[in-house]
Parts: C-alpha cells; sequence; structure tokens
C-alpha cells in the first residue's frame, strides 16, 4: 500500500530513472488552486462563447449536420489512428503507447472552442462539435480504447473510461453557453463586451495556469523530454489540425466551418487523459508518463496560437490588398457613370 501513496520514490517500467512524484501531488493548496480557477476560468470563457451563437443557426447545423459528421469522423478516426500509428513509427514501449492512446481516443475540449473563436470559425458549429463528440465519448472512448489497446495492454480499460467527468464537461460546456445565448437574445449590445472580456481572461488564464501548472509539476516533466515522446506530442496536434481542414476541403464545408472543424480536430481533452492514467495505473507503473498529457498540451496550445498568429498576419497582409481594391472598382465604377451620363447628354443634345 506504501508504494501506491503520492511522495512515493519507485523505479518504474516507463523510464529508466527513479521517478518521484512531488510530495502531496494533487492534494496540496496551489493543486486546488489550479483546480478551482480552471473550473471559474472556463465557466466564464463559455458564457462569452455563449454570446456568439445564435439559436437558428445552431438547428441549422443540427438538421444539416454535414459539419457535425466530418467533426466526429475526424475526431473518433483520424486522432485514435494517428496516436496508435505514431506509437509504431517512434516504436515506443507498451506504456508509452497506451499513454498516447489514451490521450488520441480523448475528444477535445473547450481549447478547441477558444482556438475557433480566434480564427473566427464558426462558433455555432464549434460549441455543437464539442457537445456532441463529448456526448459520444461515452460509447466511443471504450470501444476505441479496447479496439486499439489490444496487444499493448492485457487489463479492461472499458472500465477506467471517467464517465463522471464526462458529463461535467458536458455541464460545463452547455449551462454556461445557454446563458450567453440567453444574453445575447434578451441584451445584445452586452454580448459583444462579453465575448472581448471572455478573450482577454483566456490570454490571462493561459499565463496563470502555465505558472500554476509549472509550480505544481516542477521538474517532474523532464523525465519525459525524450525524443521520440517530444516528437510524438508535437506531431498529434499537427497532423489533427492539418487533416481536419483537409478532410473538410475535400467534402466542401466553407471556410470558416474548415478552420473549425481543424481545430476540434487537433486539440484533445488532457484533462480527461489524466484521469484515465490515473485510474488505470499505479504511480510506480505509469511513472513520468504521469505528465504527458501536459506535455501534449504544452505544444497543442503552442500550435494553436501559433496558427492564430499566421491567420490574424494573413487577414493585416490581405485587408489593404483588399481595400486597395475596393477603391479601385469604385473609381471605375464612378468613371463609367460619368460616361454613360455624358453620353445620354450627347445624345439628347444631337437630337435637339
Amino acid at each position: 500500500m506504501e508504494a501506491k501513496t503520492w511522495g512515493f520514490r519507485a523505479s518504474n517500467a516507463s523510464s529508466p530513472f527513479n521517478f518521484t512524484l512531488p510530495l502531496n501531488f494533487g492534494k496540496r493548496p496551489t493543486d486546488l488552486a489550479l483546480s478551482i480557477f480552471l473550473v471559474i476560468m472556463l465557466f466564464l470563457i463559455m458564457i462569452s462563447l455563449g454570446c456568439t451563437l445564435e439559436f437558428s443557426k445552431m438547428k441549422a447545423h443540427f438538421w444539416k449536420p454535414k459539419g457535425i459528421a466530418i467533426a466526429l469522423v475526424s475526431q473518433y478516426g483520424v486522432m485514435p489512428l494517428t496516436a496508435f500509428a505514431l506509437g509504431k513509427i517512434f516504436q515506443l514501449n507498451n506504456i508509452e503507447a497506451l499513454a498516447i492512446l489514451i490521450c488520441g481516443c480523448s475528444p477535445g475540449g473547450t481549447l478547441s472552442n477558444m482556438f475557433s473563436l480566434a480564427l473566427k470559425g464558426d462558433m455555432n458549429l464549434s460549441i455543437l462539435m464539442t457537445t456532441c463528440s463529448t456526448f459520444f465519448a461515452l460509447g466511443m472512448m471504450p470501444f476505441l480504447l479496447f479496439i486499439y489497446s489490444k496487444g499493448i495492454y492485457d487489463g479492461d480499460l472499458k472500465d477506467k473510461v471517467p464517465y463522471g467527468q464526462i458529463a461535467i464537461s458536458l455541464t460545463l460546456t452547455l449551462i454556461p453557453c445557454t446563458i450567453g445565448i440567453i444574453i445575447n437574445s434578451k441584451r445584445p449590445q452586452y454580448g459583444r463586451y462579453i465575448v472581448k472580456g471572455g478573450m482577454i481572461i483566456m490570454l490571462i488564464s493561459s499565463v496563470v495556469i502555465a505558472v500554476l501548472s509549472a509550480i505544481n509539476v516542477g521538474q517532474s516533466i523532464m523525465y519525459i523530454m525524450t525524443f521520440h515522446l517530444v516528437a510524438t506530442s508535437a506531431l498529434m496536434p499537427f497532423i489533427g489540425f492539418t487533416l481536419g481542414y483537409i478532410l473538410s476541403a475535400i467534402l466542401r464545408l466553407n471556410e470558416r466551418c474548415r478552420r473549425t472543424v481543424s481545430m476540434e480536430t487537433g486539440c484533445q481533452n488532457v484533462q480527461l487523459c489524466s484521469t484515465i492514467l490515473n485510474v488505470t495505473f499505479p504511480p510506480e507503473v505509469i511513472g513520468p508518463l504521469f505528465f504527458f498529457p501536459l506535455l501534449y498540451m504544452i505544444f497543442q496550445l503552442g500550435e494553436g496560437l501559433l496558427l492564430i498568429a499566421i491567420f490574424k498576419c494573413y487577414n493585416k497582409m490581405r485587408t489593404p490588398k483588399d481595400k486597395t481594391k475596393m477603391i479601385y472598382t469604385a473609381v471605375n465604377d464612378t468613371a463609367n457613370e460619368a460616361g454613360a451620363r455624358t453620353m445620354v447628354n450627347g445624345t439628347s443634345v444631337a437630337s435637339t
């Protein structure tokens, strides 16, 4: 029993080191502060995202669910297969491959909604996709883990799916979004200020979360900074973003929906992944791979922010050209109208 308590020091199968978790990890004041902060932050951000939604447009997406279907295929088809393939390509050991597979089977959380808003995606589709993918996780996660974990893990992962946490994720999506929709319909003049406030909260909270996570984890994350794990963490979100966009482009979604599906595909719910790893393996077995979801989150967040920066720069470069083209077109139209009036006046003068 002693070996399974927090703060142990023991060898493990996933690392050549003697790995030590921080003392009382998960029960310290900073851990509690991070959990409370995350819940409050997510609630406020989802209210702001709800203010961008329109019930009529959400209803249209629901009755013509092409975008939702594409996102579900991407989320539950592309990402688990990508995780499984990367485990084979980099010849990971069983526990490493299983940790990555669990991450690949965890559906995207609210981070995809934030990225979609920053990329001017279709927020109505984004919220519906997150809701549907989280709901389908109740059945798809145990099924996918059962299929892909054959030959990797001898136990039964189906019983390890955190159904309670999935239900909480749904609640943290639906309730604040509903509040936002009500605010947008009853007091639309406040909606844009709430959305801007949500973006500011997201930026500030990203810094706070990074600081608290660094304090909580300390140097323990350095144990998983191996080439193959870093490469896998970097490639998984990149492949998800890319294939999600390509698949939606092939199936002829519009540009806003393509960006939305891309974000929904590449973003994984690292909280679900951490929970499954925690309840499946004792610390002396999983070792530093307990922190793999955090490593994935770092690359997921970094690549998403990079895509947002590229998108913003592209829009700024394109806007002056569009304005020049509009001015040129307006001048030509004015000149053509003036010429037409001259011709009409000349004809009328000649006839008189």
